[in-house]
């Protein structure tokens, strides 16, 4: 596999004009960030309370929370790592599953993708992108699934990983990678929407992507009443629209 080349983690802050209601720091698997936007935007409507916003793999931002990152709130890619961190003690509260992530293949390449997943043996593919799976559970289940169809010894050495999602879909658009495995939510979104060509992973390849969310310890010492806030929210009719909107499946 090639080299996993170092990525910065994006902040995204709203209008400072709600800091009067408060602000809560919100860490999110790359999966949800165009989602995120959105979500926020119609949060602060409701609340008058700011999000700031960290993206990154679910695993790198586990590790920062575990070293004492000054998260409220964490939007992973799957139940594992929030899991991890109740069951460790940064947080009283246990995690639930707030969308279900769906698995896809992306190219700006003009390739067979009525194919699916069988489209990666096409010879004209030299370089397969996805997220690190030892951190980002989509590429984890994007390794799932090159072994369920009996890819993953052939086409080894041709993956090229990203530190997380945002990365592989940065390799995927400038045509670092000539394909590659994405979320849904991102080839859905505006900045990306009508980019290239994709196709749906058969979910039998890999395991469902339960994407769990938690409120963390910082919080409940700090922000409590804006984080629950913002956890109630997600569970609202507008969130749950919104995430429909970006193609994940509601629980």
């Amino acid at each position: 596999m090639k080299r996993i080349i170092p990525i910065v983690l994006a902040f995204t802050l709203v209008s400072p004009l709600a800091a009067f209601a408060g602000e809560i720091t919100v860490a999110a698997a790359a999966n949800v960030q165009f989602t995120l936007d959105d979500l926020k935007a119609e949060f602060i409507k409701e609340t008058g309370i700011a999000v700031k916003s960290v993206i990154g793999s679910s695993g790198k931002l586990t590790s920062q929370i575990e070293n004492g990152a000054p998260f409220d709130v964490f939007l992973s890619a799957d139940m594992k790592y929030p899991d991890k961190l109740y069951k460790d003690g940064f947080s009283s509260q246990a995690p639930k599953v707030y969308a279900y992530g769906v698995l896809v293949l992306w190219t700006m390449k003009n390739l067979d993708m009525s194919k699916g997943v069988n489209a990666l043996s096409d010879p004209g593919i030299v370089k397969i992108a996805l997220a690190d799976p030892k951190v980002a559970p989509y590429g984890r289940e994007a390794v799932n699934t090159l072994k369920f169809y009996k890819l993953y010894e052939l086409l080894q050495k041709e993956l090229v990983l990203g530190e997380s999602i945002s990365q592989a879909n940065q390799f995927i658009t400038i045509g670092a990678a000539d394909i590659g495995f994405t979320a849904k939510s991102v080839v859905l979104s505006p900045n990306m929407m009508n980019k290239g060509k994709w196709v749906e992973v058969d979910p039998r390849s890999y395991k469902p992507i339960a994407q769990g969310v938690i409120v963390l310890k910082y919080a409940q010492q700090n922000h409590s009443k804006e984080a629950q806030e913002f956890y109630d929210f997600l569970f609202s009719a507008p969130a749950q629209e919104i995430f429909k909107k970006y193609g994940y499946n509601l629980p």
